[in-house]
């Protein structure tokens, strides 16, 4: 198989598996309302447990069997990153909760608002035109959605979903002033974190730290599944595609986490709701496809001249040669390429 051939297998598997992330996040919402009791600080203890064994497995088959090795480049980026997690998967359950499916999902697609704003006032980051405008536009949705909240008395769970996103732009920022870490890790610090909280909380809450058997089982399945499965495929499939058309492609969660309630359960949305969220997504889905489009005029650029062969034959070393189009400085140029701050990290 030639090089093109590779390239382009990989590329449609990176699709598949990315479809399939997306697809696999949609079922957090119904994997929820099938909880029959548990609050959702029980929720959060189970689902965290359950995905820990998960995301350490893949880990450590990442690094060659050598977990401690992954956990050994950890430093404080990650860490802070890791507890920002805590919040962000807390809310994202009180919210979930709280407040319809489709509410929820369209207001945790916010984070990577939040992340481009703090990318440019924490790293100094260049935030594209095209942010701009979806961030002033999806404001609106966002605004709608909330004051539907109020009037319908679901302000706790429009609330939440914002602290949720907005702890995942945290996450983000944070990982993207990390130089040497694996975000999977951060994830994994995260469960961890999330479930020694959660076990605490719900103790001190008198609630019962051992569940019906059906919503134990449910929760922990949500971990293994909805969380560990989804980002393995996203980490995966992200390998192959741009960053852009990744963000696009994972979308399927904002788009099915309301049918699959709808179709099980008949859980509908307000009016307003599905305006505000109508406004979001368009303005989400525009940012996206604007984001591939750059990303792929980039690519058709011309590779850069040859260098000058100097008069002994061999090509010359001017001192300060810069680094192929598209490339960080760097020895080999071997340091990897940053992400956009709009593509957002999924939960």
């Amino acid at each position: 198989m030639t090089a093109p051939q590779t390239q382009r297998s990989g590329y449609a598997a990176g699709v598949v598996m990315l479809l399939l992330a997306g697809t696999v996040w949609s079922m957090m919402g119904l994997g929820v309302r099938f909880i029959e009791n548990a609050s959702p600080l029980q929720i959060l203890l189970y689902r965290s447990l359950g995905m820990i064994p998960a995301l350490a497995i893949f880990i450590a088959i990442r690094h060659g069997g050598r977990l401690d090795r992954a956990l050994g480049q950890v430093g404080t980026p990650t860490i802070l990153g890791s507890l920002a997690l805590v919040f962000a998967f807390g809310g994202s359950i009180v919210s979930l909760k709280e407040t319809t499916v489709a509410n929820a999902v369209f207001l945790l697609a916010t984070a990577p608002f939040f992340a481009a704003i703090l990318g440019r006032i924490v790293l100094g980051e260049k935030v594209r035109l095209a942010t701009w405008i979806t961030i002033f536009v999806g404001s609106f949705g966002v605004a709608i959605m909330v004051y539907d909240g109020l009037s319908a008395g679901k302000l706790v769970g429009n609330v939440a979903g914002l602290v949720c996103a907005l702890f995942f732009a945290i996450f983000t920022i944070a990982m993207r002033s990390e130089k040497n870490g694996d975000p999977v890790v951060a994830v994994l610090l995260g469960g961890i974190y999330a479930s020694v909280a959660a076990g605490i909380a719900t103790y001190v809450a008198g609630q019962p730290l051992v569940l019906s058997l059906h919503d134990m089982a449910v929760a922990v399945a949500l971990g293994i599944g909805a969380l560990g499965l989804g980002l393995v495929l996203y980490t995966l499939g992200s390998r192959h595609v741009p960053a852009a058309e990744s963000t696009l492609l994972a979308m399927t969660e904002v788009v099915l986490s309301p049918i699959w309630v709808w179709l099980l359960f008949g859980e509908t949305a307000g009016g307003l709701m599905l305006v505000g969220g109508g406004i979001l997504l368009a303005a989400l889905l525009g940012n996206a496809i604007t984001g591939v489009i750059r990303e792929r005029r980039a690519r058709r650029q011309p590779e850069p001249m040859p260098a000058p062969r100097a008069g002994n034959g061999h090509a010359a070393t001017p001192q300060s040669a810069p680094p192929p189009l598209g490339r960080p400085p760097g020895p080999r140029y071997a340091a990897p390429m940053q992400q956009p701050l709009d593509r957002g990290y999924r939960r």
